[in-house]
């Protein structure tokens, strides 16, 4: 029985050991973007990024949980504009931030993550007119702490967030094309 527990242990440590290990090789910084083409002016797109209480109409994120409690702090739309938000295990809890608005081309927001793992990002969206169509696109970027690190040795976080990304720049679509 000894025995048995023993190599148990040791397997056990060995799998702790490779996933460290893989974790350490990830790199310090992740960065996901989704774009689409809009058939709308960026004028049009525009009002539904640069103010917060726009979101529930067509971030993915909003209806994740029926209960999330919101707050608006702050300027009403553009820079200084507030939102946080408190919600299930599906939302979490976190705040964001409009650090740069440049109607009608871009909007750079600071996002913190505060449960159910702290993290803090950078999200971009950019409006770029082609003809009659408006390219945007949506990315998230910042630093990929350890513990992000060990979560990216089991899951694409690539992949998983951007889901999220086209789901949200599919809802902008349906919202401003006419």
């Amino acid at each position: 029985m000894f025995e048995t527990l023993a190599i148990i242990a040791i397997v056990l440590a060995v799998a702790i050991a490779v996933v460290l290990i893989l974790a350490a090789t990830k790199p310090s910084t992740f960065r996901v973007t989704r774009a689409t083409s809009i058939k709308a002016p960026a004028e049009r797109i525009f009002p539904l990024i640069d103010d917060f209480r726009q979101w529930t109409v067509w971030s993915p994120y909003e209806n994740r949980d029926p209960d999330m409690k919101r707050t608006y702090d702050g300027a009403g739309r553009g820079q200084g504009a507030v939102y946080a938000w408190d919600g299930n295990k599906n939302v979490g809890t976190g705040r964001m931030e409009i650090l740069q608005s440049s109607a009608p081309s871009k909007v750079v927001i600071k996002l913190d993550f505060l449960k159910p793992f702290e993290g803090h990002n950078t999200a971009e969206f950019t409006m770029l007119p082609q003809g009659d169509a408006t390219n945007v696109t949506w990315t998230m970027y910042g630093p990929a702490v350890f513990m992000s690190k060990v979560m990216q040795v089991f899951m694409n976080l690539d992949h998983m967030i951007g889901k999220d990304f086209e789901v949200g720049l599919a809802n902008l679509k349906k919202l401003t094309e006419r």
